[in-house]
Protein backbone atom coordinates (compact mmCIF):
# COMPACT_ATOMS: atom_id res chain seq x y z
CA UNK A 1 0.00 0.00 0.00
CA UNK A 2 1.19 3.58 -0.78
CA UNK A 3 0.52 6.50 1.33
CA UNK A 4 0.68 10.16 0.34
CA UNK A 5 -0.24 12.37 2.99
CA UNK A 6 -2.52 15.45 1.94
CA UNK A 7 -1.68 18.79 2.99
CA UNK A 8 -3.96 20.30 5.86
CA UNK A 9 -5.87 23.25 4.54
CA UNK A 10 -8.70 25.53 6.29
CA UNK A 11 -8.44 26.37 10.56
CA UNK A 12 -7.10 24.29 12.22
CA UNK A 13 -9.90 22.47 13.70
CA UNK A 14 -10.55 21.31 9.69
CA UNK A 15 -6.75 20.64 9.78
CA UNK A 16 -6.61 18.40 12.25
CA UNK A 17 -10.12 16.48 11.44
CA UNK A 18 -7.87 16.04 7.68
CA UNK A 19 -5.07 14.58 9.97
CA UNK A 20 -7.24 12.30 11.85
CA UNK A 21 -8.25 10.74 8.37
CA UNK A 22 -5.18 10.60 7.32
CA UNK A 23 -4.61 8.86 10.39
CA UNK A 24 -7.77 6.52 9.97
CA UNK A 25 -6.42 5.49 6.99
CA UNK A 26 -2.95 4.59 7.98
CA UNK A 27 -4.16 2.53 10.97
CA UNK A 28 -7.16 0.67 8.64
CA UNK A 29 -6.86 -3.15 9.32
CA UNK A 30 -3.28 -2.66 11.07
CA UNK A 31 -3.33 -4.08 15.33
CA UNK A 32 0.26 -3.74 15.68
CA UNK A 33 1.40 -0.94 18.36
CA UNK A 34 4.85 -0.34 16.66
CA UNK A 35 3.83 -0.15 13.27
CA UNK A 36 0.91 2.00 14.02
CA UNK A 37 3.51 4.20 16.30
CA UNK A 38 5.99 4.40 13.53
CA UNK A 39 3.14 5.41 11.24
CA UNK A 40 1.73 8.13 12.97
CA UNK A 41 4.33 9.60 14.67
CA UNK A 42 5.37 10.03 11.03
CA UNK A 43 2.37 11.34 9.74
CA UNK A 44 2.31 13.60 13.05
CA UNK A 45 6.05 15.05 12.31
CA UNK A 46 5.48 15.94 8.76
CA UNK A 47 2.30 17.26 9.04
CA UNK A 48 2.36 19.69 11.46
CA UNK A 49 4.73 22.69 11.47
CA UNK A 50 7.42 24.07 14.24
CA UNK A 51 7.77 20.62 15.76
CA UNK A 52 11.75 19.13 16.52
CA UNK A 53 9.85 15.40 17.96
CA UNK A 54 7.14 13.37 17.58
CA UNK A 55 6.56 10.20 19.02
CA UNK A 56 5.70 7.60 21.03
CA UNK A 57 6.74 6.06 25.32
CA UNK A 58 5.52 2.78 26.04
CA UNK A 59 4.94 1.95 29.41
CA UNK A 60 6.50 -1.18 30.73
CA UNK A 61 5.24 -1.63 33.61
CA UNK A 62 7.75 0.35 36.13
CA UNK A 63 8.67 3.35 33.58
CA UNK A 64 8.24 4.75 29.95
CA UNK A 65 10.38 3.80 27.08
CA UNK A 66 11.16 5.33 23.94
CA UNK A 67 9.03 4.13 21.61
CA UNK A 68 8.65 4.85 17.54
CA UNK A 69 9.09 8.60 16.82
CA UNK A 70 10.63 11.36 14.54
CA UNK A 71 13.25 13.45 15.48
CA UNK A 72 16.32 14.18 17.31
CA UNK A 73 17.71 10.77 19.38
CA UNK A 74 15.29 10.93 22.95
CA UNK A 75 15.74 9.72 26.26
CA UNK A 76 15.61 6.13 26.62
CA UNK A 77 13.40 5.67 29.77
CA UNK A 78 11.59 8.30 31.72
CA UNK A 79 10.32 7.83 34.93
CA UNK A 80 6.85 8.49 36.01
CA UNK A 81 7.68 11.05 38.44
CA UNK A 82 10.34 12.99 36.05
CA UNK A 83 9.41 15.38 33.22
CA UNK A 84 5.91 16.22 31.15
CA UNK A 85 5.59 12.51 29.93
CA UNK A 86 5.89 11.09 33.34
CA UNK A 87 3.61 13.65 34.62
CA UNK A 88 1.18 12.71 31.82
CA UNK A 89 1.30 9.18 32.40
CA UNK A 90 1.27 9.27 36.14
CA UNK A 91 -1.71 11.41 36.52
CA UNK A 92 -3.33 10.67 33.11
CA UNK A 93 -4.17 14.08 31.83
CA UNK A 94 -3.01 15.55 28.76
CA UNK A 95 0.14 18.54 29.68
CA UNK A 96 0.22 21.19 27.20
CA UNK A 97 3.00 22.94 28.70
CA UNK A 98 3.84 26.67 26.63
CA UNK A 99 7.69 26.70 28.43
CA UNK A 100 9.29 23.39 29.41
CA UNK A 101 11.87 25.39 31.25
CA UNK A 102 9.21 26.01 33.96
CA UNK A 103 8.19 23.14 34.01
CA UNK A 104 9.42 21.67 37.20
CA UNK A 105 11.64 18.31 36.62
CA UNK A 106 12.00 19.15 32.78
CA UNK A 107 13.81 16.53 31.03
CA UNK A 108 15.97 18.56 28.41
CA UNK A 109 16.15 15.51 26.11
CA UNK A 110 16.88 17.89 22.95
CA UNK A 111 17.95 21.87 24.44
CA UNK A 112 16.07 23.46 21.41
CA UNK A 113 12.64 21.74 22.66
CA UNK A 114 10.70 25.26 24.35
CA UNK A 115 7.11 24.13 24.50
CA UNK A 116 5.34 20.33 24.98
CA UNK A 117 2.35 18.49 24.24
CA UNK A 118 1.88 15.16 25.88
CA UNK A 119 -1.10 12.57 25.86
CA UNK A 120 -1.16 9.73 27.71
CA UNK A 121 -2.82 6.68 26.39
CA UNK A 122 -4.90 4.40 28.10
CA UNK A 123 -6.79 1.15 26.97
CA UNK A 124 -9.57 0.20 29.50
CA UNK A 125 -8.00 1.58 32.36
CA UNK A 126 -4.19 0.24 31.94
CA UNK A 127 -1.58 2.83 31.24
CA UNK A 128 -0.26 1.68 27.60
CA UNK A 129 2.03 5.05 27.11
CA UNK A 130 2.01 8.59 25.89
CA UNK A 131 2.50 10.36 22.52
CA UNK A 132 4.34 13.40 23.17
CA UNK A 133 4.98 15.99 20.56
CA UNK A 134 7.83 19.12 21.08
CA UNK A 135 8.72 22.53 19.29
CA UNK A 136 11.56 24.63 19.42
CA UNK A 137 8.76 27.78 19.42
CA UNK A 138 7.54 28.41 23.01
CA UNK A 139 3.92 28.04 23.67
CA UNK A 140 3.49 26.51 20.42
CA UNK A 141 0.26 24.32 21.42
CA UNK A 142 -3.16 25.95 22.36
CA UNK A 143 -6.61 23.67 22.65
CA UNK A 144 -6.68 23.00 18.90
CA UNK A 145 -4.03 21.01 19.16
CA UNK A 146 -4.83 19.34 22.28
CA UNK A 147 -8.15 18.29 20.98
CA UNK A 148 -6.79 17.54 17.60
CA UNK A 149 -3.79 15.19 18.85
CA UNK A 150 -6.29 13.53 22.08
CA UNK A 151 -7.90 12.48 18.61
CA UNK A 152 -5.23 10.96 17.28
CA UNK A 153 -3.77 9.45 20.23
CA UNK A 154 -7.90 7.77 20.75
CA UNK A 155 -7.34 6.62 17.48
CA UNK A 156 -4.18 4.60 18.09
CA UNK A 157 -5.39 3.01 21.31
CA UNK A 158 -8.76 1.51 19.68
CA UNK A 159 -5.97 0.36 16.65
CA UNK A 160 -4.37 -1.73 19.08
CA UNK A 161 -4.92 -5.56 19.60
CA UNK A 162 -7.26 -6.45 22.45
CA UNK A 163 -5.50 -9.89 22.44
CA UNK A 164 -2.57 -7.93 23.68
Amino acid sequence: MSFAAIPLTGSKPEQYAQLAAQAEALLAGEHDRIANAANLSALVYHALPELNWAGFYFFDGTELVVGPFQGLPACVRIALDKGVCGAAARTRTTQRIADVHAFPGHIACDAASRSELVVPLVRDGALVGVLDLDSPVPDRFDVDDQAGIEAIAALFVRSLRTDG
